[in-house]
């Protein structure tokens, strides 16, 4: 019965979404479908995550390459959602907030772009940095190019009966995915995205989505990407408290930490905070293979609110009022063996003197 639930909730979401949708990819936290035969993969998906022990927040922003020109996205979620159009500015706050440190380091010996490897002037060009009980449409709202629709289902029948009658056929590989959510009875957020260009693919960078529901614990669903076809990649700024880590690393490669540190947040991270200070994390991970992804990523506090900034040494060659270390170095070698050559020469003259007198 749960099976057939979960089976008839996605063919639910793929109608409110307006079309018969095939499934061919699928990015971290959801379903990204495109419509009919077209193709659409997210290269990159980053999300700002803020949790304070009884809400959570997310806020997405996928970059998207195909030729569809209209695609469902679709998302599980733990709890009753609010969805609403996302900062982009806080994306660029947050690469200011998390750049490494530059530091410089000297190194003794010429390297290939040093006199006298290098033939140029010195210039150089560095790289810049229950009301409704059978099928529950709790909302549906209009926000830019998004079509979004939050639902529930808790009677397998009606949905059944809706979906024969128009004729929808569901796809087989995202409703064993679903199963799980059912079983917890999480509830969905849908989306139609479609350009406001019509006939324009969906390509490049979306605008972001920002999702509130009450939770409490920090999860970020991550099941649906066992789907993708190709490797995934998935950005993770969180707010919270504390430091935070994945409890595992649910079948991708280890989870990198690229910064953590407290944080006052301006403008729209500002907003997610309250004003307020936070502690944050910035985790990288990659998926070579989603087929291994085995559930949603919970995170936790770490032991220690330890600080990390990445540290990106640059070298220079160590010199003295301008003079190349090494140079100046060997002048001194080359002087001190000549003056042992000439010392040790007049030893011997003296020496051959006094022998032959």
């Amino acid at each position: 019965m749960k099976r057939r639930i979960a089976a008839l909730l996605l063919a639910l979401l793929a109608t409110q979404l307006g079309s018969l949708i095939s499934p061919a990819y699928a990015c971290g936290c959801g379903a990204m479908i495109p419509e009919g035969y077209a193709r659409i993969g997210v290269e990159r998906e980053t999300s700002v995550v803020r949790f304070d022990g009884r809400t959570e927040q997310i806020v997405m922003r996928f970059v998207v390459r195909g030729d569809a020109p209209r695609a469902a996205w679709i998302m599980p979620v733990p709890g009753r959602a609010t969805v609403e159009l996302g900062d982009g500015e806080m994306f660029r706050q947050l690469t200011w907030l998390t750049r490494p440190e530059y530091k410089t380091r000297g190194y003794f010996w010429p390297r290939d772009h040093d006199w006298p490897f290098s033939s140029t002037n010195g210039d150089s060009v560095g790289a810049a940095l229950p009301g409704a009980p059978a099928v529950g449409v709790v909302g549906r709202e209009q926000l830019g190019d998004f079509d979004v629709a939050r639902l529930t289902a808790t009677d397998p029948d009606a949905l059944r009966n809706w979906l024969e009658a128009n004729g929808f056929k569901l796809p087989d590989g995202l409703a064993a995915e679903l199963k799980p959510y059912v079983d917890q009875k999480w509830e969905y957020v849908a989306v139609r995205l479609a350009p406001r260009q019509q006939g324009k693919p969906l390509t490049g960078t979306l605008d972001p989505l920002k999702i509130r529901f009450d939770s409490d614990r920090l999860v970020y669903p991550m099941r649906l990407s066992r789907l993708a076809k190709t490797p995934q990649s998935l950005g993770l700024y969180i707010l919270a408290d504390h430091r935070m880590e994945p409890a595992s690393a649910i079948g991708g490669a280890e989870p990198k930490v690229t910064f953590a540190g407290e944080v006052t947040p301006e403008g729209g991270l500002a907003a997610l905070t309250g004003g307020k200070p936070a502690f944050l994390t910035a985790i990288d991970q990659e998926f070579p293979e989603p087929g291994r992804i085995d559930g949603d990523h919970e995170l936790r506090a770490t032991a220690a609110d330890t600080p990390y900034r990445k540290v990106i040494y640059q070298g220079e060659l160590i010199t003295v009022g301008g003079i190349p270390a090494w140079l100046l170095t060997l002048a001194a070698v080359l002087f001190a063996l000549a003056v042992t050559a000439a010392t040790a020469f007049t030893l011997r003259r003296r020496r051959s003197r006094t022998a032959s007198a």
